[in-house]
């Protein structure tokens, strides 16, 4: 009892066709949209501008806390520092100093 053997389906040849063209014109129509609409090409650059400003401001910061990590470093370690510290930013003097002021 054995009847016809079923054949495998074959695809249809207009889709074998057609399908690989129809992604060729969809990619060749759709990558050029994306790529300059509003969030394409223009967005990237205006992130990669604001990327490099970012990167500068923390260079510079970098820089700063360098600085003032120095600048503590000297004051734990230097009785001048401190000195200097306190008689420009405080204003203080020593008992022994006189100060003498003049008008302007």
């Amino acid at each position: 009892m054995s009847g016809p053997r079923p054949t495998p389906r074959r695809p249809r040849r207009w889709l074998q066709r057609f399908l690989p063209l129809g992604l060729l014109v969809t990619a060749l129509v759709g990558a050029p949209l994306m790529i300059f609409s509003r969030e394409g090409m223009p967005r990237l650059e205006a992130v990669e501008q604001e990327l490099d400003t970012v990167e500068h401001e923390n260079e510079e910061l970098r820089r700063e806390i360098e600085m003032l990590r120095a600048r503590v470093a000297r004051l734990r370690d230097d009785p001048a520092a401190v000195e200097q510290l306190a008689r420009d930013e405080l204003g203080l003097i020593r008992q022994s100093e006189v100060v003498f002021q003049f008008p302007e």
